[in-house]
């Protein structure tokens, strides 16, 4: 190949540039072309034996270098022929004998795909078995104080041990689903009551040695609402009642761990999301609001520094009409807000640093 500049041979009588990269590169596709891959295929009616067919194409095309992977189609089955070397294996057929395509061709301009795996070969009990159940940390406020939806286990293991409403997760329902499902049934909570909570999902806890019975995988869910009713035993739950966050000693399982995640979720939800003021009356004093606060994150607050976060975020609250309440202690009364509509706080109201509890 002579060189597009000088029209000499590359390397030998012209001096490098850098017209030479593209001269071997085009030089090396040329050479793939003429150094083609031929499969032979083989019709049945065809009587013009196989070596035959290929002494004809290598003299129709000398240099070019022909390879059989096999023949697709031939009843005949695998050839020997001593010009050909080893028998090459029937390609079109499967062990079976039925039709498949080359795996190196395509059809009807379809992508390359791998054969689709057996599904018959497929044994589910070559794996070892586990389940999947929901645990649910629900939380609201009562009495000034965070508490925790708990049950009494009626069932082996930990029977009569206290733990967080959850079980096994049925054939053909979701872990949605199976979580209000356990958590009417274990706290006696109308179905009305449960399909109108707002369950988040909280993380996933696979420890292997999380339950005694089996390898079980939760999912979590968690969930914090106010003016939620009195619950009641139910299921296999022996009995369920409001803790407080504060009160709660070992939990079954590993749901002691669960609940800690869980209260690290939602005290991070007030630092930005306006849920604390679901909380609050229709019209409350930021003093109350200050108070939810409080109570959730565990922590004092300072007043005039709280009252300043809370109004420099817009749409947080808003002025609500009506005269002012006094809210105990001296001084006058204080002014009186509603919930703004703003979902997310920005600047968000975070927790003092250092009195994190």
């Amino acid at each position: 190949m002579r060189c597009c500049r000088h029209g000499l041979v590359p390397g030998r009588f012209c001096p490098p540039h850098a017209g030479h990269r593209r001269l071997v590169a085009t030089a090396a596709a040329a050479d793939r072309r003429e150094r083609l891959t031929v499969l032979v295929r083989a019709a049945p009616a065809e009587s013009v034996p196989l070596a035959d067919r290929v002494a004809r194409m290598r003299e129709a095309r000398p240099g070019t270098g022909i390879r059989i992977f096999g023949t697709v189609g031939d009843p005949s089955g695998p050839r020997r022929d001593p010009a050909l070397g080893a028998a090459a294996p029937d390609a079109g057929r499967d062990l079976a004998g039925a039709r498949r395509p080359h795996p190196r061709t395509r059809s009807h301009g379809a992508p390359l795909m791998p054969p689709a795996p057996d599904a018959a070969a497929y044994d589910p009990y070559a794996f070892p078995p586990f389940a999947v159940t929901v645990d649910l940390a629900v939380f609201t406020v009562r009495a000034g104080q965070l508490n925790v939806l708990l049950v009494e286990r009626g069932e082996d293991p930990y029977r009569g041990d206290w733990a967080l409403p959850g079980g096994f997760v049925r054939p053909g329902e979701s872990a949605g689903q199976a979580a209000r499902r356990e958590l009417a049934e274990e706290t006696g909570l109308s179905h009305e009551t449960v399909h109108g909570l707002h369950l988040e999902q909280l993380r996933t806890y696979s420890d292997p040695d999380r339950d005694p019975r089996m390898r079980v995988v939760s999912v979590a869910y968690t969930a914090l609402l106010p003016d939620l009713p009195e619950p009641r035993g139910g299921g296999d739950a022996a009995a369920a009642r409001w803790t407080p966050r504060a009160d709660v000693s070992r939990l079954a399982f590993d749901h002691d761990r669960i609940l800690a995640d869980a209260v690290d979720r939602i005290r991070a939800k007030f630092e930005y999301t306006g849920l604390a003021t679901s909380f609050c009356p229709a019209a409350f004093t930021l003093g109350e609001l200050q108070q939810v606060y409080e109570t959730v994150w565990g922590v004092p607050l300072d007043r005039p520094n709280f009252r300043r976060k809370v109004l420099a975020a817009p749409g947080f609250v808003e002025p609500a009409e009506g005269p002012p309440r006094r809210t105990g202690g001296r001084g006058k009364p204080a002014a009186l807000y509603r919930a703004g509509t703003a979902v997310t706080l920005h600047p968000p109201l975070l927790r003092p640093e250092g009195r994190q509890p």
